[in-house]
């Protein structure tokens, strides 16, 4: 999947501005990198566009443990939208996320996250 195409999809998926989509997929991809291993962070962001990549970089090996109203927080936090934009274009980023990479990759991802983030996005 393309950049565009991955924004546009967020986009329509949380429906949100373009604009807020891309800052929100930005944060949600740098709260990823905190949540999942440091070595599944790298594995996901081979599998995704070149510039989304540096998002995934891991700010270290190990994952930290936190629910998905935590995860929310942090990408309103770092994205400087409201928490109600971040908690939409959160499910809307990890379903487009699962779009675009092998489903054996998004497992990998998702058994790290737990059963709270697999059911947001089925």
């Amino acid at each position: 999947m393309q950049y565009e195409t991955f924004i546009d999809t967020v986009a329509n998926r949380a429906g949100l501005p373009r604009r807020d989509a891309e800052t929100l997929t930005h944060a949600a991809l740098r709260v990823l990198a905190e949540r999942i291993s440091g070595g599944e962070a790298r594995d996901l962001a081979a599998q995704l566009p070149g510039e989304l990549k540096a998002d995934l970089e891991p700010p270290q090996e190990n994952a930290q443990s936190f629910d998905a109203n935590e995860f929310a927080r942090r990408m309103a936090e770092r994205s400087g939208l409201s928490a109600a934009e971040a908690e939409a274009a959160l499910v809307a980023v990890l379903t487009t996320v699962r779009a675009a990479v092998t489903p054996g990759e998004f497992d990998d991802v998702l058994s790290q996250l737990g059963e709270e983030f697999a059911e947001l996005v089925e």
